[in-house]
């Protein structure tokens, strides 16, 4: 899998990738990760990618030229058009778990920080094949939104995670949030794993499960009950 992040603040992102899973993930070759500066991509002397918003306003919005040049340099370097490009952005549709588990299976995605009071419409209209939220709420940029992504999508390229299984029972897999997990000791200032987890019974402790993540979804998350039942 492929990823290039379009970003005006490339030292935003950068640290993270080289990070844990999203690390390991390129040193396998099972993803790479591309973080472009959109100043790069610029003409001027000063470098702008953002410039005042027509019809007045407060804010600044980044300008259109940067960032059809940068996707039109992505889709060179890799040989073919990517399979999405997304913007993230407060207005996107919400990204969930159902979202990470369709946009892993693509081969190649281009994402789009939006900063500032946003993007040019125009680049919306043209370029954009898909626009993401990660909730309901603004911040300064969509670095930290890219970031989300990637690491929710790449973990769940085949390979990435030592154990295959695990990406399958995370919360949200099957609308149902995950069973409480346990550890060594087996008894910790008087409190106990249950006895059912270090049974050796893998039928047993696999009902337990289920019943427990049934029990937490009926008591945090009902919503993902009802939409499973739809």
């Amino acid at each position: 899998m492929r990823i290039d992040i379009i970003t005006a603040l490339p030292q935003i992102v950068e640290g993270p990738l080289d990070q844990s899973i999203l690390h390991r993930a390129q040193e396998k070759g099972l993803a790479e990760v591309h973080v472009h500066d959109l100043r790069a991509f610029t003409t001027d002397k000063h470098r702008q990618v953002d410039d005042y918003p027509y019809g007045g306003g407060a804010g600044m919005v980044l300008k259109p030229e940067p960032i059809f040049a940068a996707v039109e340099y992505i889709a060179e370097e890799a040989e073919g058009e990517p399979d999405e490009i997304i913007f993230l952005t407060p207005d996107g549709d919400v990204f969930d778990q159902p979202m990470a588990n369709t946009l892993s299976l693509k081969n190649h995605l281009v994402l789009i920080a939006g900063h500032y009071k946003g993007i040019d419409q125009r680049v919306r209209d043209v370029l954009v094949t898909r626009e993401i939220s990660i909730g309901d709420y603004v911040l300064s940029g969509g670095e930290l939104p890219a970031l989300v992504l990637v690491d929710a999508v790449v973990r769940l390229v085949p390979g990435v995670l030592g154990d295959a299984q695990s990406a399958l029972s995370d919360s949200f897999q099957e609308d149902l949030l995950d069973a409480p997990t346990y550890t060594r000791p087996a008894i910790f200032r008087g409190m106990e794993v249950p006895s059912v987890l270090r049974s050796g019974d893998h039928s047993r402790i696999a009902e337990w499960r289920e019943k427990e993540r049934r029990r937490k979804t009926t008591r945090r998350r009902p919503d993902l009950l009802q939409d499973s039942d739809t």
